[in-house]
């Protein structure tokens, strides 16, 4: 119910942005202002806007099928009041820290400018990994599913990769840094989670 009103809150202000009814560009997470005119909120608003119908459609798609999943072990891993609200600081918080690594690498470029779920998106994937690292995870038109445990080394290792080439304009460091958030904090909540997770290893 949460990951829907999230993608149900996001999806109406990216389309609001699209139509021009919203000013994107005051949403935007744009480091220089972020920093030296301390406008802090960009860092949360920015993961409401998409740059297009494709970016909006598949953060949202990754987000509705593990999401559901990260919302349903933290309700039963913390109760479900405490798990409701902790999934919902999950995803606000991955949103500023998995831009953290741009913000202080852009902070003097007024030109850089970044949008989109994705840093969050990739906590909440990685969140799930944690909690079911043998669920198989599809990857773009590989048929055949790629167990989560195999899957997360090697997205941090191509995010690593191509955040160091700088080749597109995608947020590569932000996709790392989200990644690895989504991994620490529901350990930091319940190190317990670390055993639940090497016993499905028969560790």
């Amino acid at each position: 119910m949460i990951t829907v009103v999230i993608i149900a809150i996001t999806c109406l202000v990216s389309i609001l942005c699209f139509n021009g009814r919203l000013n994107g560009s005051r949403l935007l997470l744009n480091s220089y202002q972020v920093w030296h005119r301390k406008e802090w909120y960009r860092m949360l608003t920015s993961g409401l806007i998409h740059a297009g119908w494709g970016h909006l459609f598949f953060n949202m798609l990754t987000l509705y099928f593990f999401g559901r999943v990260v919302e349903q072990y933290f309700m039963a891993a913390f109760g479900n009041v405490t798990g409701a609200i902790l999934y919902v600081v999950l995803y606000v918080s991955a949103l500023a820290v998995s831009s953290i690594g741009d913000l202080i690498k852009y902070r003097d470029d007024w030109n850089y400018n970044a949008l989109g779920a994705s840093g969050a998106v990739s906590a909440i994937l990685f969140a799930s990994i944690l909690f079911a690292p043998k669920m198989g995870i599809y990857i773009y038109l590989i048929p055949i599913p790629v167990p989560g445990y195999i899957f997360a080394p090697l997205y941090l290792l191509y995010c690593w990769y191509m955040a160091k080439r700088n080749m597109d304009n995608i947020g590569h460091t932000a996709h790392f840094w989200g990644a690895v958030y989504g991994l620490l904090f529901p350990i930091v909540c319940k190190p317990e989670i670390i055993a639940f997770c090497l016993s499905q290893f028969g560790l």
